[in-house]
């Protein structure tokens, strides 16, 4: 049973509330196997939500008792050009998110706004990328909730597409307390933050996360999260609050021209807010998508920032929707340049080297996923975590080899290259 204080912290927002409470699931076992159980929004770039580790509840999942069936794998032709992927994507102007998002209001609570920020994008995101894939597959949707008054999440997933292998646009905005432990390594870096006397600190957190493997070996991966937290007084008004997030682009072979417009567009984005922005987190994601053990980079990196709450909140809240709105933009380009012909003195490796190059870099995906990101590390330690959603970032295939190097002078050495030694590509 709530207490009165957290009953006073729920009732602060009510239309919150429901728009986070998902629909039911139906009861058939098979409809029950594919209830996953409410996990953790936790640290990192690989999960949805900064903001400590979360525990809960374990439900029980009815188990599908049907003999094993395996469907030959789904492999398109590369060679064809998928039409999806000729729709304009448009920049909309910066600053401009209020006129963008139906209903969105100044005078909104922040976690109201970023609650119908995320959603729309997730929206956004998934129908541009659907009609990229030009196969008129969908994104499967799973809806799901810690329980009453603790908010919930919207999970939707694709995979065998015909430009798109696997992939995921993950929302979640969730209430909850940080134990003692958490609450006191949070208050190291917020002076402003007051942890109750029994040491159990009231927070609400939420964010998008996305990753995305395209089919063809040219196309790169990428990774996308946008996330807000806060921890709450008493009757349920912020105490302290930040934002954090941010996007980087994983090629299989380095092109210049598409790491070029990448990094243009956040570039104008981060300007436009605060000219310190780009280099400040450009150099953030340079470090922090780095697999140490290897020596190189997980991908030529972006923008990553955590932590954030150098100006008020609304204006960086309008910061965040920028870099939501300069997605698709920035990363549909390079997708649709891997399936039209070389252009003049450019490159290119066979079918065969490049699916198995491709195999090789998505190994370096995973380890950076399982060894590296906090976030996976959070999920992977917490009781009752939603497992599946914490491995939707994994890419379908993966190989190693022993003691694989690449020559200096082939692509995937020249690759090599750039992924050990950062870039300043605008």
């Amino acid at each position: 049973m709530l207490s009165a204080a957290r009953r006073r912290i729920f009732s602060a927002s009510s239309s919150l509330r429901n728009s986070v409470r998902a629909r039911p699931f139906a009861t058939s076992p098979k409809s029950a196997a594919k209830t996953l159980t409410p996990g953790l929004l936790a640290v990192g770039a690989g999960t949805a939500v900064a903001g400590g580790t979360l525990f809960f509840k374990k439900q029980p999942v009815i188990a599908n008792e049907s003999p094993l069936t395996v469907e030959p794998e789904f492999e398109p032709d590369l060679s064809i050009f998928p039409e999806g992927l000729n729709a304009e994507v448009p920049l909309v102007e910066l600053g401009s998110v209020y006129e963008i998002i139906p209903g969105l209001k100044p005078e909104m609570l922040m976690r109201e706004k970023m609650e119908l920020l995320l959603k729309f994008y997730q929206k956004e995101i998934v129908a541009g990328l659907e009609r990229a894939d030009s196969s008129g597959k969908t994104f499967i949707v799973d809806e799901w909730t810690r329980g009453e008054n603790m908010g919930g999440g919207i999970t939707r997933v694709f995979q065998d597409g015909r430009v798109f292998q696997k992939g995921g646009v993950n929302f979640s905005a969730i209430y909850g307390e940080l134990p003692p432990a958490a609450a006191q390594r949070m208050h190291a870096n917020h002076s402003e933050l007051k942890v109750p006397e029994n040491g159990k600190l009231p927070f609400y957190a939420c964010g998008l996360s996305l990753v995305i493997h395209p089919q063809h070996y040219l196309a790169p991966s990428v990774h996308l999260n946008y996330r807000y937290f806060e921890t709450l007084n008493e009757d349920g008004t912020p105490q302290s609050w930040w934002f954090g997030g941010g996007q980087d682009l994983s090629p299989m072979y380095y092109n210049k021209d598409d790491a070029t417009h990448f990094h243009k567009l956040l570039k104008e984005f981060c300007d436009f807010h605060d000219p310190t922005y780009y280099s400040r987190f450009k150099k953030w994601a340079d470090d922090y998508f780095r697999i140490k053990f290897r020596n190189e980079a997980r991908g030529i990196g972006g923008i990553f920032f955590d932590d954030l709450h150098d100006k008020e909140p609304d204006m960086l809240f309008k910061f965040v929707g920028d870099g939501l709105s300069r997605f698709l933009p920035s990363y549909l380009p390079a997708v649709k340049r891997a399936y039209l012909p070389a252009a003049g003195g450019e490159e290119r490796p066979t079918p065969e080297a490049g699916k198995h190059w491709q195999g090789i870099r998505r190994g370096r995906y995973a380890e950076f996923n399982l060894a590296v990101d906090r976030g996976t590390q959070f999920g992977l330690q917490t009781p009752g975590s939603r497992i599946e959603s914490i491995l939707m970032t994994l890419p379908k295939h993966c190989s190693w080899e022993y003691n694989y190097h690449p020559g200096p002078e082939t692509l995937e050495g020249k690759t090599v290259e750039v992924l050990k030694n950062p870039i300043e590509y605008v």
